[in-house]
């Protein structure tokens, strides 16, 4: 029991090292490519590796985390609270934007998945790769996806979204404050964000209520999904 305990104390501890290790780079950098949610799994997953850690022994300490990603869920009423009297005042171009950037984004994964010939549950895990991570788990898993493979397309998608998204926007010479707020926000989620706000006030503030009403926007039409697969 003991030894139990150690182990995943010892994971725990390794997990929390990984992520401030990861953000201090990060921070010292300042490099998209750099953001903690990528090099911190790269780097947990290699002291795994190095220290013989099994899989079994980590999925106990897997599921502390998952249930502060729970609550995580639940935090997200938080921005859309602070942003209410924003959210009354613009909410046809964020209504219009959101929808419009994930039903793309759905239409697309049906798309690619049929030329692909890609199997129901690779497609499962693949629908919610553009909301935020513990809404992406949680569709995933009602759709019956693989919450493992929908994690790594999230994270991809987050990486890819954030590093080229800045530089298409200025290509298409879109200098909306809102529109470059509501991309960001709704393709690369809270990395979209917090890159948003890098632009001003109200890029962050479009960027933080897409990420939000993008992830409950597809939250609720789940339902009907099941019926397209």
């Amino acid at each position: 029991m003991n030894i139990v305990l150690l182990k995943v104390s010892f994971c725990i501890i390794m997990t929390i090292a990984c992520y401030f290790v990861s953000l201090k780079i990060y921070n010292k950098y300042k490099k998209n490519w750099l953001n903690p949610l990528y090099t911190a799994s790269v780097l947990l997953i290699s002291l795994l590796l190095l220290f013989h850690v099994h899989e079994e022994t980590y999925q106990q300490v897997n599921f502390i985390f998952n249930q502060l990603l729970q609550l995580a869920v639940v935090s997200l009423a938080v921005p859309l609270y602070k942003q209410w009297s924003f959210l009354k005042k613009n909410y046809k171009k964020i209504f219009i934007g959101v929808i419009c950037g994930t039903a793309l984004g759905v239409i697309s994964i049906f798309s690619l998945s049929h030329l692909f010939h890609l199997n129901e549950q690779l497609l499962a895990s693949l629908i919610p790769k553009s909301v935020t991570l513990p809404i992406a788990l949680t569709i995933a898993t009602d759709l019956g996806g693989l919450a493992s493979t929908t994690i790594i397309f999230v994270i991809i998608s987050a990486l890819i979204s954030v590093m080229i998204g800045p530089n298409l926007l200025k290509y298409l010479g879109i200098k909306s404050k809102s529109a470059k707020g509501l991309a960001m926000g709704t393709s690369a989620q809270m990395l979209g964000a917090n890159r948003s706000l890098v632009w001003g006030e109200e890029e962050g503030a479009m960027g933080n209520v897409a990420m939000t009403t993008s992830a409950l926007f597809l939250a609720i039409v789940v339902p009907i999904i099941p019926y397209l697969l």
